[in-house]
């Protein structure tokens, strides 16, 4: 039977049939999500976990101990996640007091904005001292003291699980120590002749992708024995 419409359609919907007696129930309501995320209102709890780290540098005679204390969300569920919430930094040297206290305010509140944080460690690391920097133990070049607290903060980061380590895999350390062996074999150079605080051979150079003195020459090709970089490919 044809129905006439006089007003304005404003909606509609798929008519089914219901078989008499039944009623259709409403479907329930999903459950609000309780998952809690990190954002900058969150309240401090009364006790957080944190670890230290101690730098030595050459540039003074007292270390700097930086202290990252994280805040655990949605504690005891699927969702559990360790993310860090402040950062301390300490020192007997007071020569660098006002920019060390500008610079943990201002890391510490990019903790607690959430997101992604990890963008801080090559912001840091991208810092070079007018002065020159230094080699760390290893090898290690540091630009800078700041870049070196950026160091401080990746190992912390990978420590708690939000940098996901990218390193070399056995194949690739194996090939390493190959060209390693090969490398002092054709120098008649031993493990013990090393410095033990630098693990690579002695006159090698500085690696432009890793920052550490490990670059030698194999086969007429300048490889790294830290990341693997060759401009041989």
């Amino acid at each position: 039977m044809a129905i006439r419409i006089d007003r304005k359609i404003v909606g509609y919907e798929v008519a089914r049939e219901e078989p008499q007696g039944e009623q259709s129930e409403p479907a329930p309501a999903a459950p609000a999500s309780k998952v809690v995320q990190m954002h900058e209102k969150l309240e401090r709890p009364e006790v957080l976990m944190g670890s230290t780290y101690k730098i030595k540098t050459p540039l003074s005679e007292h270390a700097l101990y930086v202290t990252i204390n994280d805040i655990v969300l949605n504690p005891g569920t699927e969702h559990e996640l360790r993310r860090p919430f402040e950062i301390f930094i300490n020192s007997k040297n007071m020569d660098h007091f006002q920019w060390i206290v500008a610079l943990t305010r201002i890391i510490s509140a990019v903790f607690r904005k959430g997101g992604d944080v990890t963008f801080l460690v090559e912001e840091l690391r991208s810092v070079f001292d007018p002065r020159g920097g230094y080699f760390k133990k290893g090898g290690r070049y540091m630009p800078s003291l700041v870049a070196e607290i950026g160091d401080a903060i990746e190992g912390h980061l990978r420590m708690i699980g939000l940098i996901q380590d990218d390193g070399l895999d056995e194949h690739q350390r194996q090939h390493l120590e190959e060209k390693r062996a090969q490398f002092e074999a054709s120098r008649n150079l031993a493990y013990t002749e090393t410095d033990p605080g630098d693990p690579f051979p002695p006159g090698a150079q500085l690696c432009s992708k890793c920052n550490t003195r490990a670059v030698v020459s194999i086969d007429n090709c300048m490889t790294c024995l830290n990341c693997g970089e060759s401009k041989c490919g």
